[in-house]
């Protein structure tokens, strides 16, 4: 007896498995460039004013609190 005498209809099965098989998705490009550049926006921006705003302490401490 052969292997490929049988009752069920390969076409058929086919058919069914390819109904099973689950779907890829693809993801889309759009929403992740744009969360990634407004990171990128937004790291930048942060580095650019720490470094432009003026120090916290305009102040310097006398020569007695600094052990001199």
């Amino acid at each position: 007896m052969v292997s490929s005498d049988s009752a069920l209809d390969p076409v058929a099965i086919a058919y069914a498995r390819a109904l099973l098989r689950p779907r890829e998705r693809r993801q889309k490009m759009g929403p992740v460039l744009a969360a990634a550049a407004f990171a990128a926006f937004c790291a930048l921006s942060f580095a650019t004013v720490m470094v432009l705003a003026p120090p916290a302490v305009t102040q310097h401490l006398p020569a007695d609190r600094l052990g001199y």
